[in-house]
């Protein structure tokens, strides 16, 4: 059994709107032997990264950047497993106000450090999700789910 770890955030209830589409699509009927952990920011530990096998990001844009409580997890996590991690893949979702480009140039350039490798492209949703938007999210939580599933990361 494979392990996928979904950590997200939301203020105003874009991020979470992914995050459940992201969800729908990590628990896809067709994808089997993957169990999935969604939580939020605040609960996500050190623990559950020992525990995962893949890993999807959520996060507001706030301020040209991640929300304050994604950069938390990363600051209370990557000490505590620095050094126990085989590089794990990871896919990004992101509700903008702006172009999203700043949330994930600073997550990328600290799962480098864990390390965490990119596997999909980041999903970037402008304002208040679109059902374009839900459905890559959905597409983004069924890869990561389908390639856990079949040994492809």
């Amino acid at each position: 059994m494979k392990h996928l770890l979904i950590v997200w955030h939301s203020q105003s209830g874009n991020t979470q709107a992914l995050k459940d589409a992201v969800l729908a699509g990590a628990q896809d009927s067709e994808i089997d032997g993957v169990t999935v952990r969604c939580l939020h920011a605040l609960e996500a530990s050190a623990e559950d990264l020992r525990w995962a096998h893949g890993l999807l990001f959520g996060t507001p844009e706030n301020f040209g950047t991640m929300s304050g409580l994604i950069k938390d997890f990363f600051d209370r996590t990557f000490y505590a497993v620095e050094g126990e991690l085989a590089p794990l893949p990871y896919g990004l979702f992101v509700s903008a106000g702006n172009d999203g480009q700043g949330a994930v140039r600073e997550i990328e350039r600290i799962a480098r450090g864990y390390p965490f490798t990119a596997v999909a492209a980041p999903v970037i949703v402008r304002g208040p999700p679109t059902e374009a938007g839900l459905q890559a999210a959905r597409e983004l939580g069924m890869t990561l789910a389908a390639g856990l599933s079949a040994g492809i990361f």
